[in-house]
């Protein structure tokens, strides 16, 4: 019997960890984007970007429960797994989809009540993705081994 020898950081750091550190990083990249719109470009683009980063926070929010809840019941399913993954797969997209048609309706009806910037709103859309690509490229070079 052979041990696993574990390669780089454990599981945990890898997934809920991973999502949490996104989720922090997103909400205070939102929360400074803001603060600096404010300040340099004024209101309008400071209440556009706060308003996408709260939607696509939100969003990523939800997100994170669906997926979550998609594998805890696909790996409690037993003998069944192929027919509850294919549904809980199903779920899964119709909950996706649905979530992308309401962020759009609050969208429109945002768009409809207040001012908007579309490069603050942009920007603000942007901030789970950004902090994705940082967050990933930090943790990358934290594990690059050194060259000694």
């Amino acid at each position: 019997m052979t041990d696993r020898v574990p390669s780089g950081p454990s599981d945990t750091e890898n997934g809920p960890d991973l999502v949490r550190s996104v989720m922090i990083f997103s909400w205070l990249l939102t929360l400074a984007l803001t603060a600096v719109g404010w300040y340099v470009y004024g209101g309008v683009f400071a209440r556009s970007v706060l308003a996408g980063g709260c939607l696509v926070n939100g969003s990523f929010l939800l997100l994170r429960y669906d997926a979550r809840r998609l594998t805890r019941r696909i790996s409690s399913a037993g003998e069944q797994q192929d027919a509850v993954s294919r549904a809980e797969t199903v779920r899964f997209f119709i909950h996706f989809f649905a979530r992308l048609v309401v962020l759009g309706l609050l969208l429109f009806v945002l768009a409809s009540k207040m001012t908007i910037d579309v490069i603050g709103l942009t920007l603000g859309l942007a901030t789970v993705m950004c902090s994705i690509v940082i967050i990933g490229l930090i943790r990358k070079t934290s594990r690059l081994p050194s060259k000694v």
